[in-house]
């Protein structure tokens, strides 16, 4: 009762297809698989942070000193 036959699916699949077209629905899949593999990235980048905290402790130095010269 609560659950849908293959035959359910693939008229809601037909259905958005003939709404949004395939177009848009590409650009849509090419969109979230950008968000995706760009948010995967950044989690590495951040994990590498995390691993190695002397080297965010010397860019962090190295921001604070070249915004001491830009203030002089």
């Amino acid at each position: 009762m609560g659950s849908f036959s293959i035959w359910h699916w693939l008229i809601v699949l037909v259905i958005v297809l003939l709404v949004f077209g395939t177009k848009k629905l590409r650009n849509a899949g090419g969109d979230l698989g950008s968000a995706v593999k760009n948010f995967k990235d950044s989690m590495k980048e951040g994990e590498a942070s995390v691993n190695k905290p002397e080297a965010v402790a010397a860019q962090s130095q190295n921001a604070n000193s070249e915004t001491k010269k830009e203030n002089v």
